[in-house]
């Protein structure tokens, strides 16, 4: 993670707390496979755990970090996520909704 990142992340720590919203902050989710835990990932924030919230530093937002959102959605059960791009002037962000019904 680059450091403005960080540095974006802990402003919506800061801007979550003045807002009241309630979050987590690098919340832990288990990869499991057969049974067995064989990783975690770390989603930066997750806000009233509904939304998956991940903050980026970087040119545009690509399929890999869309994949990166998709698995934090599935593994941790959560339905929504948004990606944050801060890298330029106008701010860059997409919203993911995990497709269940397939």
């Amino acid at each position: 993670m680059d450091s403005r990142e960080k540095t974006y992340e802990k402003a919506f720590c800061v801007e979550f707390k003045h807002k009241g919203i309630k979050f987590d902050k690098q919340l832990k989710c288990p990869v499991i496979y057969r049974s067995e835990v064989v990783d975690e990932y770390i989603p930066d924030l997750v806000a009233r755990k509904k939304v998956i919230v991940e903050v980026k530093t970087v040119e545009s937002i690509t399929d890999e970090h869309r994949g990166q959102l998709l698995n934090y959605l599935r593994i941790s059960g959560i339905k929504v996520g948004l990606i944050i791009n801060f890298k330029h002037l106008k701010l860059q962000w997409e919203r993911l909704v995990l497709d269940t019904a397939r």
